[in-house]
């Protein structure tokens, strides 16, 4: 008896192994993510105050895929609010939560920000979600939309939300590819 509950110990192991091995498999949002990849020019521009004129600037990103198609790495140089700026993204699509999942970080701070969330129907905007617990304003929701509108350009939006509920748009990037 102890020898069958081995093999059907390591038989659950195999299926449990074909399970991990299905879900690494990249599929079509990946694919999504992969047609990100590039040299990309950048238009930002940055609201500091609801109401006010944003601040506009240029910068460049360069974006490749990581672990065989599984990643889209993100390192983007410019300005922020005219400071030299830089930062680094991951975003991935995780098979097992079906959720579009990201990490940044970037020269203005020293915390490491992560966001999930999921894409439209054509999986063209993928909207994301990030708890942050601003210095000034507290506890925040960061909602961030990427929406790619063709194969050369793609839009990234940024927007705020704190304690008092009300959501303010903060930043919008505008992708451009280098051709």
């Amino acid at each position: 008896m102890k020898k069958e509950n081995i093999k059907n110990s390591q038989m659950d192991m195999q299926a449990m192994m074909e399970v991990y091995a299905k879900l690494a498999i990249p599929g079509p949002p990946h694919q999504l993510l992969a047609s990100m990849e590039g040299v990309w020019q950048t238009k930002t521009r940055c609201w500091a105050e609801p109401g006010k004129h944003p601040v506009e600037s240029k910068g460049t990103c360069e974006q490749k895929m990581l672990l065989g198609g599984r990643f889209l790495q993100q390192v983007f140089t410019g300005e922020m609010m005219g400071k030299p700026f830089t930062g680094i993204g991951i975003t991935g699509y995780d098979n097992h939560t079906e959720q579009y999942v990201s990490t940044w970080m970037d020269s203005m701070g020293t915390g490491i920000y992560f966001f999930e969330g999921t894409a439209s129907a054509d999986g063209k905007t993928i909207t994301q979600k990030c708890r942050y617990d601003d210095p000034i304003k507290g506890p925040m929701t960061w909602r961030s939309v990427t929406k790619i509108v063709d194969g050369n350009s793609h839009l990234f939006e940024m927007f705020g939300t704190d304690k008092s509920g009300k959501e303010e748009k903060m930043m919008e990037i505008t992708y451009f590819r280098n051709i």
